[in-house]
């Protein structure tokens, strides 16, 4: 049937044209957006890799097994800072995924109203928190809490073990890896607590009809669906703690040494640059740091 003739198809006016149009643009605007962040992240990596490719050549891939580092003989090895790298954000991870993991399942599922909002704003104040403050509250609370509360027990019941043997010092790794577990907890808590609010209803409600308790429900409904959000968590988590500066350097020791123990001073990359840096004079110097 033919359509009236004071019927116009939407095609025929301005407005299909044009929410087209709009439509074509907002996608190419976002498609920018979307790809100015890869050639940023694209540029930053060339630029570290012709800053660097001095030591490249002259090291080789012996420069990531070395732990010589000694910027008077232009002998720079990188093992040191990325064992010690690497240790303190396993530290973190290993304090703050579970304390983090549990106080999301408590802001999601059983807080009460008057708890929620307060609790929230609290955890996620911590994130706001500056690294230097964080830092200081190292240097002058949990380091000599730890040297003379916690480690001294540790020494005692578990020096057997090679984590821990030493003098207690407080600063060390423990103390690094201590810090970063609590500047990482909100990253993680917040990511996973809103992860988890986005799990349906039904699956909550099903597995309470079925029987199960709170604890049994959580387990079996609600952390198996966020499984893949809890742990992009926990890599932004590890993320913050790969990269963070000022609270870890104030408390690792700042020692180049790799050693079993979780009371000996280590050293991260992030620190190593921020010490050494402003002070690296030679070519080499400055393209062993980067």
């Amino acid at each position: 049937m033919a359509a009236p003739a004071d019927q116009v198809s939407p095609s025929a006016t301005g407005v299909a044209v044009e929410v087209n149009l709009g439509d074509r643009l907002f996608r190419w605007a976002t498609a920018a957006f979307a790809a100015g962040a890869i050639v940023a992240l694209a540029a930053m990596a060339v630029q570290m890799t012709r800053a660097s490719a001095l030591s490249l050549r002259h090291f080789g891939p012996g420069f990531v097994t070395s732990t010589e580092w000694d910027p008077v003989r232009d002998l720079y090895g990188g093992l040191p800072y990325i064992y010690g790298t690497l240790v303190s954000s396993f530290l973190a991870l290993l304090i703050a995924v579970p304390v983090s993991l549990g106080v999301a399942i408590l802001l999601s599922e059983l807080a009460p109203p008057w708890l929620l909002r307060p609790a929230s704003f609290l955890v996620e104040l911590l994130a706001a928190v500056p690294s230097v403050i964080y830092g200081l509250w190292g240097v002058f609370v949990l380091t000599p809490w730890l040297r003379e509360s916690i480690q001294p027990p540790l020494q005692s019941a578990l020096g057997f073990l090679p984590f821990f043997k030493g003098t207690p010092r407080g600063f060390g790794l423990m103390a690094g890896g201590m810090i970063l577990a609590i500047m990482i907890l909100p990253t993680i808590s917040s990511v996973t607590r809103e992860v988890m609010r986005a799990v349906p209803a039904t699956l909550r409600e099903g597995a309470l009809a079925l029987g199960s308790t709170k604890w049994e429900m959580v387990r079996t409904a609600v952390l198996p669906y966020a499984r893949s959000g809890i742990v992009g968590a926990i890599i932004l988590g590890l993320g913050r703690a790969l990269g963070e500066t000022m609270a870890v350097t104030m408390v690792i020791g700042n020692r180049a040494e790799i050693s079993a123990s979780l009371f000996a001073p280590s050293y991260t990359m992030a620190s190593v640059i921020a010490n050494e840096f402003t002070e690296a004079s030679g070519d080499l110097y400055l393209s062993a740091l980067s």
